[in-house]
């Protein structure tokens, strides 16, 4: 259920290191306790952040919701065309990434979990 090639934090984001970057979204439990997603406030372009920091919120017919980053380092992209249409996240959440980060430090995706753990966590 949870795609192997993520790294999930205990808060329910997802995270894709590539060679250059690593986008970050929410995962598929995370959307379903929102319910029906309406507005994403992402970071500006440039933002440094530190791990485990909020970089956004959430909002949904439910709750509005904090975000926060697995990983330390520079914002490097938003993804511009969610912010427009955030109910894509609902229907595809671990395909939706929010952000972009130039990773400070990879070290900071040691204690993130597997699709096992995360699973598990989730029960």
């Amino acid at each position: 259920m949870y795609p192997a090639d993520l790294k999930y934090t205990k808060d329910h984001e997802w995270v894709r290191v590539g060679a250059s970057d690593a986008r970050v979204g929410i995962t598929d439990y995370a959307q379903k306790q929102l319910g029906d997603v309406v507005y994403l406030e992402l970071p500006p372009v440039g933002r440094s952040l530190k791990k485990g920091e909020v970089f956004g919120t959430i909002e949904s017919v439910k709750a509005v919701s904090e975000l926060y980053s697995p990983v330390s380092g520079e914002v490097t992209e938003v993804n511009s065309a969610l912010v427009q249409n955030p109910e894509a996240v609902n229907s595809d959440p671990h395909g939706s990434w929010m952000i972009a980060v130039t990773v400070a430090d990879p070290a900071d995706t040691g204690d993130l979990l597997d699709s096992a753990a995360y699973s598990d966590l989730t029960k």
